[in-house]
């Protein structure tokens, strides 16, 4: 059960701060403490905004990363990283994300830097205030990674990738992380077309060692690349078989949707708890306080309050950050307005 009713939360990232998207380019101009210096000074204007905004449990806005997932290829040995993507131009579409060729056995002997970003949240965040952090699953991470003679499928590469995931959650555990998100979106992006049963026991295998040590927590979206999704948009498929993974909270995107399959939250309350997207990260139209307090009572009408968190449908990364400064806001205002009555 979730610390209290109606949370509100985020998925993991927020829009970087203009300085730093232009410092990210220009890294060859900056020492090792400069560098050290922008992280931590995007990581309290992220903190800020969180905190301003009145967040329940808030993260480090992923402002190390650059991106939810693409930076974690930077620690991984056994990688020829490629230095651009096949397509640069024309409309943004997921080809624009770049491949990773395999050329030896993957390992991590630095972990993946979760560790470090946590810490560095942990110093930066007022105290009392509630923390977690996120982690792509092995199987999403495969994704961007092109199969060898070693490991000839994805498949292959998410078992090679799954111990590495698993022992950054055991650091992040012993390192006193209190909630993790170990997000998943390319099980239910391509689910549909996959052996469910055997994306549930990765996902399980992944998790076992830090569950009941840690708050345990997924997000199951459909992608989002510069505001584009990637996979067929329904849950259907997926569903009954993933109640069965072993996590205290499953995050649903349901804004962009339009709350299409909403009916699907009362099934996976019968076994955890719910996390709904009701503000869209994909659009520039900024919801009302009476919007977040409308979507708040239809979810209320599936999942009761105790099990019941808010938040938006992604990570708010690709949105600008003055409309997730104010969508956070109302989405905070709306839901505060439901508990009072």
């Amino acid at each position: 059960m979730q610390p209290h009713p109606l949370r509100t939360t985020v998925i993991g990232s927020y829009p970087m701060p203009g300085w730093l998207e232009f410092a990210s380019r220009h890294l060859d101009q900056f020492g090792d403490a400069d560098i050290a210096e922008l992280q931590e000074d995007a990581v309290i204007a992220a903190v800020h905004d969180q905190r301003a905004a009145g967040l329940d449990v808030m993260t480090d806005g992923e402002q190390t990363r650059l991106d939810f997932n693409l930076s974690f290829y930077g620690f991984l040995e056994g990688l020829s990283l490629e230095g651009s993507p096949p397509r640069r131009f024309g409309p943004p579409a997921h080809d624009q994300r770049g491949r990773h060729r395999v050329v030896a056995e993957l390992l991590a002997p630095r972990g993946l830097g979760a560790v470090a970003e946590f810490q560095r949240l942990s110093r930066l965040a007022p105290p009392g205030t509630a923390l977690k952090a996120s982690v792509p699953g092995p199987f999403t991470l495969s994704g961007r990674l092109i199969p060898s003679e070693q490991y000839p499928d994805r498949y292959a590469l998410t078992e090679a990738l799954l111990p590495i995931v698993r022992r950054e959650l055991e650091l992040l555990v012993a390192a006193g992380c209190p909630e993790i998100a170990v997000d998943e979106p390319s099980m239910s992006c391509y689910g549909a077309n996959e052996d469910v049963s055997r994306l549930v026991d990765i996902f399980n295998r992944t998790v076992e060692s830090v569950n009941g040590r840690c708050r345990v927590t997924t997000h199951l979206c459909f992608g989002n690349y510069k505001g584009h999704a990637v996979g067929r948009r329904s849950y259907a498929a997926l569903f009954p078989a993933f109640t069965q993974l072993d996590v205290d909270e499953i995050h649903v995107e349901m804004a962009n949707r339009e709350f299409a399959e909403l009916e699907i939250i009362e099934t996976i309350a019968h076994h955890k708890d719910v996390a709904v997207g009701i503000v869209d990260v994909k659009s520039y139209y900024i919801e009302t306080v009476g919007d977040i307090v409308e979507r708040t009572q239809r979810c209320l009408e599936y999942v009761p309050a105790e099990k019941l968190a808010l938040a938006p449908d992604c990570g708010l990364g690709q949105t600008a950050r003055w409309a997730a400064r104010e969508k956070l806001a109302n989405l905070v205002q709306g839901v505060q307005q439901v508990r009072r009555r």
